[in-house]
């Protein structure tokens, strides 16, 4: 596995943020009246999934891999 220095290379980040992408777009279909409740809850909790990743603890000496 070759060196990963970001959280932002590994797979499942990028794989997260598509899938916070799709869900976006695919909300913007939803009824005007779930605008504020289940579109607002789906998009945070799709956006949150990135963050988490993001958010990992990484110790210095210690691999990205290792803190997740």
């Amino acid at each position: 596995m070759a060196n990963i220095r970001s959280y932002r290379e590994l797979r499942v980040y990028q794989e997260a943020m598509d899938a916070a992408m799709r869900i976006f777009e695919l909300t913007k279909t939803f009824p005007a009246e779930e605008k504020y409740s289940m579109v607002d809850q789906i998009r945070r909790a799709s956006r949150s999934v990135c963050t988490n990743l993001g958010e990992a603890p990484v110790r210095p000496g210690v691999g990205l891999l290792d803190g997740l």
